[in-house]
């Protein structure tokens, strides 16, 4: 059974960083691709970033340059580092594994200005 958790979501200033996690489980997380995904208030859900089984990345446009997807395949970790922070990057933050299509629970960023 494919389970997702993150953590690492908290309150933080404008222009902070935080570190997320989505620790896999019930599967073999290494042959799969992963994403994190994130949901605003009064939006639509909206791809973060990915990155495939062999560590290929992509980002939207909104985070380049700022937000680093990364995993630890030894681990079954998904990690999304996250630095100069913006208000706009409030959201509830979720893992996904692409091939199964499962989501975590969500960890809310809120980003104060």
């Amino acid at each position: 059974q494919v389970r997702l958790v993150e953590s690492g979501g908290g309150l933080v200033q404008a222009g902070g960083s935080l570190r997320l996690s989505c620790a896999a489980s019930g599967y073999r997380f290494s042959m799969n691709p992963m994403g994190w995904y994130r949901r605003a208030p009064g939006k639509q859900r909206e791809l973060v970033a990915d990155i495939s089984s062999g560590g290929t990345t992509n980002y939207a446009n909104s985070v380049k340059g700022r937000f680093t997807i990364s995993r630890d395949n030894a681990r079954k970790m998904l990690y999304l580092q996250m630095n100069s922070l913006k208000p706009e990057d409030t959201a509830v933050y979720y893992c996904n594994d692409a091939y199964y299509d499962s989501w975590g629970q969500g960890t809310q960023v809120t980003v104060s200005s």
